[in-house]
């Protein structure tokens, strides 16, 4: 498999039906990004509990968990187009009924906890879906130049958009759940306009063996495995995602702006890293550069916990998202050429609920510790254990830490996933 050179940055737009689909999850990332500063925020400043704060995350896992059986299947059943589009429209219901709630002054944990249980069933089809959609839209050798613009898209999205959040959030809580709703409706309709892509297909009848072939598969190839349950544990201890609205109110003392300031700065270091990757891509060592981005994150998590300087917290939080992009644009090049698409959807929808474990449970953990021991020695201590897990994981996986070349593996010695 040939890689796009150093000079073809653009390689993937020369792709219609990719432009479309960039313009799409941008549109959609930003108005989660906003959607999660104002609900965030607003939870905060209704209970003052940070325990309710990680139940954000987690109630937003859930259906991801309880459903993984079903959405691989459906993504590789039926249309991912089809799955994506429906999935964003649930999502602009979703932001509809935030805004409702706001607009009415009927905002309590209940009924926000309702609509993010819809939401999070809505993320359970589209995760897979969305995962699986990007290879379909371009040749092979252009898949690693998606995978960076993909992430750029998303981390775009998370300097934009907290920032907007905030200050949208600042000018009144409504306004901010207009402009997500617009955004995510926006979404929606250049979603629906893609060309049915290519999609291969397993013409079998639904059975425990189809089901299941996702974990089988993930099982035998210690690669896939070993990618993703690095992501798992190592953004599930270090996350602080979820915590930020305290250090902004409490411990650096600025404001939704300010919170808005701190969720972007993991994103300038990860648009950073995105762009030098689309134009430069590691050619050697993918695998033990992937593993020094998770110790960056590790080490960078750490400052940020024990810093109480406004200025140092922003730069450790954008090292944390250079190295957690280094980490995302391997891992997810590694899944997209090792997986067969006929199996895409259900090795994604096994993907989906780790990388949902690493960020909503890992905000429920986060939340949890800072109810029991404080806010500063939950990041600290997570951030050490996303360290130790960066070390431990390049030892108890070989296979991975020897990686070189981003290349498509051997298909003739790929399990039999049927």
């Amino acid at each position: 498999m040939q890689i796009t050179s150093a000079g073809d940055r653009f390689a993937a737009f020369r792709h219609r039906s990719y432009a479309q689909f960039f313009f799409a999850r941008f549109l959609a990332a930003f108005a989660i990004q906003i959607i999660s500063v104002a609900v965030g925020w607003q939870m905060y400043e209704v209970t003052r509990s940070a325990f309710l704060l990680g139940m954000i995350g987690l109630v937003q896992f859930l259906p991801s968990l309880l459903l993984i059986l079903v959405t691989g299947s459906v993504t590789d059943r039926y249309s991912r187009r089809s799955i994506v589009s429906i999935c964003l429209a649930i999502s602009a219901f979703c932001a509809a009924a935030l805004l409702l709630l706001t607009v009415t002054g009927t905002f309590a944990p209940v009924p926000v906890f309702v609509i993010l249980v819809i939401f999070g069933i809505e993320r359970a089809f589209m995760g897979p879906a969305v995962q699986s959609l990007s290879p379909n839209l371009v040749p092979e050798k252009d898949l690693a130049n998606s995978f960076a613009w993909n992430a750029s898209s998303w981390q775009t999205a998370s300097i934009v958009g907290p920032m907007t959040g905030g200050l949208l959030y600042g000018l009144d809580p409504t306004v901010a759940y207009s402009v997500a709703l617009a955004f995510m409706a926006a979404a929606t309709v250049l979603v629906f306009l893609i060309p049915k892509p290519a999609q291969r297909k397993v013409g079998e009848p639904t059975s425990w063996t189809y089901i299941l072939a996702g974990f089988k598969f993930i099982r035998f190839e210690k690669v896939v495995l070993g990618a993703i349950s690095l992501d798992l544990f190592a953004v599930l201890l270090g996350g602080a995602v979820a915590l930020m609205p305290i250090f902004a109110s409490d411990i650096l003392v600025l404001g939704p702006l300010g919170l808005g300031l701190l969720r972007a700065a993991p994103g300038v270091g990860a648009i950073a890293m995105a762009i030098f990757l689309a134009t430069f891509p590691i050619r050697h060592g993918s695998g033990i550069k992937m593993f020094v981005g998770v110790a960056v994150f590790g080490l960078a998590t750490m400052v940020f916990g024990l810093s109480q300087t406004p200025w140092l917290s922003i730069v450790a939080l954008a090292f944390m998202g250079a190295g957690d992009m280094i980490s995302v644009y391997v891992r997810e090049t590694l899944m997209a050429l090792w997986t067969p698409d006929e199996v895409r959807g259900r090795v994604n929808a096994v993907n989906s609920v780790f990388i949902g474990a690493s960020n909503e449970l890992g905000e429920f953990r986060a939340g949890v510790m800072t109810h029991f021991i404080g806010v500063v020695p939950a990041v600290v201590i997570g951030g050490v254990g996303t360290l130790a897990v960066s070390v431990l994981w390049a030892w108890m996986f070989p296979q991975l830490r020897k990686i070189d070349a981003l290349d498509a593996p051997d298909r003739s010695e790929r399990p039999d996933i049927r």
